[in-house]
């Protein structure tokens, strides 16, 4: 893992964005949807930072708002120490360079019409790369990923999903960057062609020194690439450490629930061992509870209203904290080491 000591390559700091839909279809109007709510964290070089949460969380959001592919409505976004917020287009292209981005769905995020060749050497042609060095280019990005050069002149239908994905990581490391954001890379394959994305994601860091903001809802997934875990909900960071911690030592109530539900490959094992199910649906972005966003699902909040001297009081049918009820949670604690944003986390009581 890198020293804390290190700049960070990548800082977003009190994020908000705001999805504007001013109108409904009844012609109604309404205060949009916040996606991502005041999220802050760090990506040192040669490091991976897992990014976990459900669906509707933001983690994607987030990463599309650290490549400035959207626009944050608050915060900060630095880029090797410098504040990229407000870069005009032409600056933040020649940014793009060194920052680029691997879509969930390889084959959706290729164009069809065009050839392998064509597609990993059209960020040459847009960063005005000499002509001269464009094959060579290609080629060693292709051998990168494990592809032979001769299967550039094939169209991606001709590949499998898997190789599909490798096209799509050539195509995002041609340009040598130092920062890869990695949206969902290995959800849409199956499970055998996900381990050998994530070795040669592993095998491409350790000669390239590039760093990861890697995306995902498989907690499983992300325990083996990941130097670090942030766990995101409903726009927040709730919690963020290093793996270790993150996976023998989680204290939020719902990073507790995920864990929970990650099957453990060892009969006795997973026969034996505590599931802790969430309670219903991951909330709506534009209608989040008061006090804790997680309150209404959290196993936790339910555990410790049985304690004597627990102040509570009635959310519908249930007795839960006052604190949980009323107050949102600050994220305590070293972002390198673990934080937290809980009342009563799981190392109380």
């Amino acid at each position: 893992m890198t020293h804390p000591a290190l700049t960070p390559l990548l800082e977003l700091k009190h994020i908000c964005k705001t999805f504007n839909d001013t109108t409904s279809w009844r012609g109604r109007s309404s205060k949009g949807v916040q996606a991502v709510d005041d999220a802050s964290l760090s990506l040192y070089p040669n490091e991976t930072l897992g990014l976990v949460g459900e669906t509707g969380s933001g983690k994607s959001t987030l990463g599309r708002i650290a490549l400035r592919l959207i626009e944050p409505s608050s915060g900060s976004v630095r880029f090797e120490g410098e504040d990229i917020t407000h870069l005009s287009a032409r600056l933040m292209r020649d940014k793009r360079q060194r920052m680029q981005m691997v879509f969930q769905d390889p084959y959706g995020s290729l164009d069809p019409r065009m050839s392998v060749d064509k597609l990993v050497s059209e960020p040459l042609v847009v960063h005005n790369i000499a002509p001269a060095q464009r094959q060579e280019k290609m080629h060693a990005a292709l051998r990168q990923v494990g592809l032979d050069p001769s299967l550039a002149h094939r169209y991606p239908h001709e590949f499998s999903g898997g190789q599909r994905q490798r096209i799509g990581i050539a195509r995002a490391m041609v340009l040598d960057p130092a920062l890869l954001v990695l949206d969902e890379p290995v959800s849409a394959l199956d499970v055998s062609i996900q381990a050998q994305v994530l070795n040669l994601l592993h095998e491409i860091q350790v000669r390239t020194r590039v760093s990861y903001l890697f995306i995902a809802h498989d907690l499983s997934v992300v325990r083996h690439i990941s130097h670090r875990v942030a766990v995101m909900y409903l726009g927040r960071i709730v919690e963020i450490g290093t793996r270790d911690a993150i996976y023998t030592r989680p204290k939020h109530p719902y990073t507790v629930s995920l864990l929970s539900a990650v099957p453990i490959p060892d009969p006795d094992l997973e026969r034996t061992r505590k599931r802790i199910p969430l309670i219903g649906e991951i909330g709506s972005a534009n209608n989040t509870p008061n006090g804790c966003r997680f309150h209404p699902r959290c196993p936790r909040a339910r555990e410790v209203a049985q304690q004597p001297n627990v102040a509570k009081q009635k959310v519908g049918a249930i007795d839960i904290p006052v604190l949980c009820a009323t107050q949102d949670p600050a994220l305590l604690g070293s972002d390198q080491e673990h934080a937290c944003a809980c009342h009563f986390p799981h190392d109380t009581f």
